[in-house]
């Protein structure tokens, strides 16, 4: 009986791991090979990063991929105060914080309504949106930067939006993500059903409720989808804060990085450079871990419907 068992195992298995083989088949096996070789050119350098991170100079440059005779969890204290990461840090955090805030409120009030109220000039407008998708950002760099200088001229808020300003970073920031955030979204509550809304506004609900109350929960995966690719877009951003911000302590983590690997060159603190990378690769690699299934679940449900 133990045999029959264990023969009748062994074939379900060797069934099972033929029909995959037959599933995938050329393209298949190519597609799986170019993921796993894509895998290691993205986790190769970052492990190497959080390796270098904990080990003295002495051990980097021998060999760097040995591990450390000791864990230097003072390499993040230097990165922390005397490379001022940490303000750094707080500055990218407040800048993402509202930018990503202000995105997604005006994003998906505009991706609704051009999703679902026909009037003169919608399309224009959608693909008015869209095609900020096609505009790469550095040929906008110096109008920009004329621009936002001009705003700050205006009178009472001018000196809180203009140049050197975190509130002026944010609003360029919000219209930068702005077109993906549209496209997306737009595309995500067309597939939502219209029976609900349709009925709450029979019962007396206003378009602002309806909105709010009914449609933001229903288009939740898609929300929290775009929510997390516009935290790690703009979390990374280097080159609009480079132009925008020019005073050492309003400076984001990306422009005190950039600073850190090259202003002192091969005198540098190489270990508390590492550390400082880790720190700022460490929360984007957490946010998505953590939301992972519901970003897929986002894509999919989008997709599918």
């Amino acid at each position: 009986m133990t045999t029959m068992i264990s023969w009748t195992v062994a074939n379900s298995r060797k069934l099972a791991r033929s029909e995959r083989k037959r599933r995938l088949g050329p393209l298949g096996i190519l597609t799986h090979l170019a993921l796993l070789i894509w895998t290691l050119l993205v986790m190769i350098p970052i492990l190497w990063t959080f390796l270098a991170s904990v080990k003295s100079e002495d051990e980097i440059f021998s060999d760097a991929w040995s591990l450390p005779a000791a864990l230097r969890w003072d390499n993040f204290a230097r990165a922390w105060d005397q490379v001022h990461i940490g303000q750094y840090m707080l500055n990218s955090i407040v800048v993402v914080a509202f930018s990503t805030f202000g995105t997604m409120l005006v994003g998906s009030m505009a991706a609704y309504v051009l999703a679902r109220y026909p009037f003169k000039g919608n399309r224009a407008i959608y693909f008015l949106f869209v095609s900020g998708l096609a505009f790469p950002v550095y040929l906008a760099l110096t109008p920009l930067f004329f621009v936002v200088q001009n705003m700050g001229n205006l009178p009472l808020i001018g000196p809180f939006i203009g140049l050197n300003t975190h509130a002026g970073l944010v609003l360029v920031y919000i219209a930068y993500s702005m077109p993906f955030t549209v496209f997306f979204l737009s595309a995500f509550f067309r597939t939502l059903p219209t029976a609900v809304g349709e009925a709450a506004m029979v019962d007396g609900a206003s378009h602002t409720r309806v909105f709010f109350q009914i449609m933001l929960p229903m288009a939740r995966p898609g929300i929290i989808s775009i929510t997390i690719f516009n935290i790690l877009g703009q979390w990374n951003q280097y080159q609009l804060p480079l132009i925008l911000l020019q005073d050492r302590e309003k400076w984001v983590l990306t422009m005190g990085i950039a600073d850190i690997s090259t202003a002192a060159g091969y005198d540098q603190d190489w270990s508390a450079m590492f550390a400082a990378l880790t720190l700022a690769i460490l929360p984007m690699l957490i946010v998505y871990t953590v939301f992972q299934r519901q970003i897929q679940s986002g894509l999919t449900s989008g997709a599918l419907k």
